[in-house]
This record gives structure tokens, sequence and C-alpha cells, in this order.
């Protein structure tokens, strides 16, 4: 008899695991079951303030049990690939919080491990499994706007915790591998295609990663994109993606982290006689349609409709950022 609903088990206690589990929650095919830490004490702990029934005092003896199917990975950045890795070796689905690695022989190491093992491995851009995401690639596909020439891409915010995770270079930090990645995301979905040059700028924290960098993403139809990315910009989070292209422009305010409310798609033809457009989409919880399309796609065998080789092209394209920012050099994208 075939399974209905996916058994969950999260792979550590890190702070943003509890949005995935606010999915998982609200989805009809998954059921949160399990949670992992290294201190047992801990994973007491969040499993009674959750209301989880199992917790285990090692993320091996997690994987180990037949008591969940898969797992969702919220740990530092360095060990997404490792411990994706080590899931899939224990024949368990992996939803694998973003970035999917540090570097593309990583990712290619994920999906070997996926193909060898059965199972499916999926980095977790939740941006892309809201509507507003998909009327937005849809509108550039139709040319809504003409012929699409720039996008431009900003994710910035204030990191204010000096011992936050995120400021280590051993642990794969870095303001690009936390939130720039979504700008290269996107770009490259809107423009349809990876790019295959850039450039980039970067302010440098002590620490030695990337506190702020901008970037210029060159793709082959002849498609620029501009993205910033930043730990100490601003009092909240700022986000927002423009399209322009040769009939007009489209705005997106909220084009990551999106709330739960209705949004709006704006469309300004740049003409006098042309009214601005206002296209609301209906609210949603993104990480509710991720873990539920991640979970059909496991019960049915079906393929997921973001996949590790976009994982790839998405870490090529940051890794070439990354070397333009340190070299100062234009630097051809490995794909």
């Amino acid at each position: 008899m075939q399974k209905t609903k996916l058994r969950w088990g999260v792979l550590g206690t890190a702070r943003i695991a509890d949005a995935n589990v606010a999915g998982i929650r609200k989805s009809k095919n998954g059921e949160l079951v399990a949670i992992a830490s290294r201190d047992i004490e801990k994973a007491r702990a969040w499993a009674q303030e959750r209301d989880v029934p199992h917790y285990f005092g090692s993320y091996d003896e997690m994987l180990a049990s037949d008591l969940i199917d898969a797992v969702y990975v919220p740990l530092p950045n360095a060990l997404h690939a490792e411990w994706s890795i080590r899931a899939a070796e224990h024949h368990k689905h992996v939803l694998c919080e973003k970035p999917a690695a540090t570097n593309p022989q990583d990712v290619e190491r994920m999906i070997a491990a996926a193909q060898e093992n059965g199972v499916k491995i999926m980095e977790a851009f939740m941006f892309r499994f809201h509507p507003q995401t998909e009327r937005v690639r849809q509108l550039v596909a139709d040319q809504a706007i003409g012929e699409t020439r720039i996008i431009r891409a900003t994710f910035d915010f204030y990191l204010r915790r000096p011992h936050d995770v995120r400021w280590s270079k051993d642990l794969g930090g870095g303001a690009l591998m936390d939130v720039g990645c979504y700008c290269v995301n996107i770009a490259t979905l809107l423009a349809g295609m990876p790019p295959h040059r850039v450039t980039a700028s970067a302010v440098w924290a002590d620490t030695g990663v990337d506190m702020s960098l901008v970037g210029t993403l060159e793709f082959p139809n002849g498609v620029l994109a501009l993205i910033d990315c930043s730990f100490n910009v601003g009092r909240t989070m700022q986000q927002w993606v423009e399209i322009s292209g040769t009939d007009g422009l489209i705005k997106v305010a909220e084009p990551f982290r999106i709330r739960e409310e209705d949004t709006a798609i704006v469309i300004d033809r740049c003409e006098a006689t042309s009214p601005i457009e206002s296209i609301t989409i209906e609210g949603a919880h993104e990480y509710h349609l991720m873990v539920e399309h991640f979970a059909d796609a496991v019960l049915s065998n079906t393929e997921l409709s973001y996949t590790l080789g976009e994982s790839l092209a998405n870490m090529q394209t940051m890794g070439a950022l990354l070397e333009s920012a340190r070299t100062g050099r234009r630097v051809e994208v490995n794909t």
C-alpha cells in the first residue's frame, strides 16, 4: 500500500528550522516525527516545546532510524553537503537549506549520492514555490514588458549578532551565501538560463566573509542582471526585484521572504497613456507549498520542479562572483 504521508526528521535545532516545521505541519502529505541534535537535552527540549514524538542525541542515530523517510537539513552552510550525502546513504530523502553547499564540487557529490541511493535531494529555495514567483516568470516569458534587458535583485539586512555562524568563513558564511544566493537564483530563473560571465565587488568582514557584495551577471541571450546583498544595510530587511524590458518594467516588492497575505506585482509600461497595472496574487505559505511539493514528488516518485542541476548552476555562479570580488577580474562561469 502506497504511503500517503512523508515522515520527516529535522537535523539540528537552528532557528530557521521553525519556518519549515510550520510548512510541514500545514501540509496534507507530511508529518514531523523526529528531531536530532548533538545535545540530547537540547533535542528533548525542542521536541517537547513543539510536540514532536521522537528525539535523538545524534544525527547518525536519527538517520539510521526507521521512524523517518526524509530529513530537513538546516545546519550551517558548510555542513549541508556532508549531512545531505550521509542522509542519502541511509536512504533518506533530503530537503536541504540553501545554499545546497559552499562549492560546485560538493553539489556534484550530492547529485551522485542521490542517484546512487535512489533518493531525492532538493535545495530549499522556498520562494520558487510561491505563486507570485511563477506569475512573474510567466509574465517575463510572455514578454508582458517586451524583451527582457535588465534584472535588478536586492536582498539586504543588518546582521547584528557578532557570533552568528554567518560571520564564519569556515562554516560557509557571507552575504552572498546567505541572501545573495536568492538574487542569483531569481535572476537565472527570469533570464531563462545561467550567466556565462560575472563581475563583482565586495566589502570584507574581519572574519574573511563578504559583508556586502554587488555583482553583474551577463547572460548568453544579452540579458544583464545587477544584484546586491549585505549584512549591514538598514534596520529591517530590504528585498525587491525589478525587470526592465523594451516595453516597460515589472516590480516585485517581496520576491523572497513573502508574507502569507495577498501580494502585488506591478507592471509599469512607462508611457503616459498606459496606466500602471497591479496584479494581485493570493496569499500563500511558501514553505508549506515547498514541502508539499517535495513530499508529493517522493511519494509518487515524480520529478522535482527545482533540481540539483539548477542548484549546481547557482553555486557555479556564486563561486565565480566570489572569485571576481577577490581578484577584481571579470570571470567566466564554469558550467
